[in-house]
């Protein structure tokens, strides 16, 4: 008898377990995604730099603009699987 209750509470926490598995996952891939972007942001930035320093201004300025949009995905993300 207390086996047979049993089993619908560990069909539960089993899925409860796994929907807190895939959010930390989504969240975990956003943030690498986001990682990777801003690090090419930058890495793209510096070589424009590099070539165009008379036009570091506007560089830094697009590259702060991408790079806040690189990291809204991971806020995305964290709210969105929460």
């Amino acid at each position: 008898m207390l086996a047979a209750a049993a089993e619908p509470v560990a069909a539960a926490a089993a899925e409860a377990a796994r929907a807190g598995l895939s959010g930390n996952l989504t969240v975990g891939l956003a943030a690498l995604g986001a990682a990777l972007g801003v690090g090419f942001i930058g890495m793209k930035a510096s070589e424009a730099v590099g070539r165009n320093p008379g036009a570091s201004t506007k560089i830094l300025v697009q590259s702060i603009l991408a790079i806040a949009l690189a990291e809204a995905i991971v806020f995305y993300a964290i709210f969105l699987v929460k």
